[in-house]
Parts: C-alpha cells; structure tokens; sequence
C-alpha cells in the first residue's frame, strides 16, 4: 500500500460491491492502473481478498451496505478522509433477488429487497457522490452506473431485477443532465453474461423466454473492468453515455 501523499496524487475512485464478481474486476483493474480505491461491500473479509490482489496499490476496505443511507454517508467520508477526494464511483453494488420465482408468487420482502439494493442504493450513493464532486476543488468527476442487458429486455421471471434496472437508466439520464454545470458527468454500463459467481448457472442452463433452458455464452470478466476503466479515464468533456458490453453470441439481439 502506498503512503498517503502518493494517495492523493492519484486519481481517486469508489467501487461498491467490489468484493466479488464485477466490482471486484473493475476495482482491480484501477488499482493496477495507479488509481486508490475505496472498497465497498458487505463483507469486510471478501473486499480485502480484493485488496490482496493489487498489494502494492492504495485501497481503503469500508463495509457499506449501500441501502443504509449512513453506510453511505460514513463510505463517502472514509474515503474523502483518506485521500481527499473522489473522482469516480462506480456504482455497481446490486443483487438479482429469488431467481426463476413467478410474479404471483414474488413475496413482497423480496422484491423490496431488490428495489432497495440496486435503486435505492444505487441512489444513495450516486448523491453521495454528487454532493462531494460538486463541492471539492478541482470540481468535478464521474459516475458510472452498472445497469444490465435487463435494462433493455428482461429475462423470464425476472420483475424486481428488470424494473430496477429500467428505473436505473432514467437515473443515469436524470443525474448526467443535473451533472452539467458541476462538471459530474454520468454513463451507465449495460452488461450481458459476464463470467462471474452470479453467471455461473448461464453455462449449464438458462431459462429462455420461449420456455426452454438452454446454456448461454459467457465473456471473461476483464473485458468489461476495461471498459470501465476507459470510461473512467476519459477527460470529464468527453462522456460515455451508455455502453453496452455482452458475449457475442448470447442471445440478446432478437431474444424472445
């Protein structure tokens, strides 16, 4: 770990859900690249694994479950505390809920599960974000939104995680134009089939809109942490707006 006047010479960025899956990849990938990054996640034990793959990088671990407005509030302040600023949150902390549950059978509590993860903590945290980029000097920085393939066309059984992830993207519109005068610029990255824990069961069977279960193709995850990191790094009067990453031949274009 570096000390911390070469912390805050470095572009600063906070990553949720960086304990796993793509959080982890993308929060990897800026350490590797000279960023310092504040880890975000539930489980303290898993974001120093994260940590331990970059060793000789700037990471700051703080456990947040990003549906707790103060776990929000208390990441945010870490981080600023810790090297100064924030350049860039990737907000991608998100769960999918109770896979393959029929709507009329969808218990309430999960589907409020989902919709307080991936939109209200998705929210919290990019008004979070909002709030320290708009006031700190230089003014400025940048918000990628993780949305998903489901931001476009959602999968079978699949209601809380495709209405979070539709909700997700107007988000993204709504804060990249409230983001202008402050120099915060806002895109989102819609990706599809990542090889990840959460995509694991892609490979062996997926349930497909015609009724059948058929197994997908996957990409390696490290595609999509480059991505990112391209989308992080252009200068702030350059924006990604959405950018859609996905294995080539799953079936997406034409699904259903």
């Amino acid at each position: 770990m570096t000390d911390l006047l070469t912390d805050r010479q470095s572009k600063i960025a906070v990553v949720t859900g960086a304990g796993s899956g793509i959080g982890r990849a993308v929060a990897v990938e800026l350490l590797r690249a000279g960023w310092s990054v504040a880890l975000a996640g539930r489980r303290p034990g898993t974001l120093e694994e994260t940590a331990a793959l970059a060793p000789r990088a700037a990471s700051l671990a703080v456990r947040t479950d990003v549906a707790r407005p103060e776990d929000v509030t208390a990441l945010f302040a870490a981080a600023v505390e810790r090297f100064g600023r924030v350049d860039l949150l990737f907000n991608n902390a998100g769960t999918f809920g109770p896979g393959g549950v029929p709507v009329e059978d969808l218990p309430y509590e999960a589907w409020q599960h989902v919709v307080n993860t991936n939109l209200n903590g998705a929210f919290l945290c990019a008004q979070a974000a909002y709030r320290q980029m708009k006031e700190q000097d230089p003014q400025g920085g940048r918000i990628i939104n993780n949305g998903s393939i489901s931001a476009h066309t959602p999968r079978p059984h699949s209601a809380p995680y495709t209405a979070t992830k539709h909700a997700l993207t107007g988000l993204t519109k709504a804060l990249s134009l409230d983001g202008r005068p402050y120099r915060i610029a806002v895109g989102q990255i819609d990706i599809g089939n990542a090889a990840t824990d959460m995509t694991s069961r892609m490979q062996t069977g997926a349930l497909q809109a015609n009724g059948e279960v058929a197994p997908e193709p996957v990409m390696d995850v490290a595609d999509v942490a480059r991505t990112v990191r391209h989308m992080a790094e252009l200068p702030l009067e350059a924006n990604v707006q959405f950018a859609t990453v996905l294995a080539t031949t799953m079936p997406y274009v034409g699904r259903g």
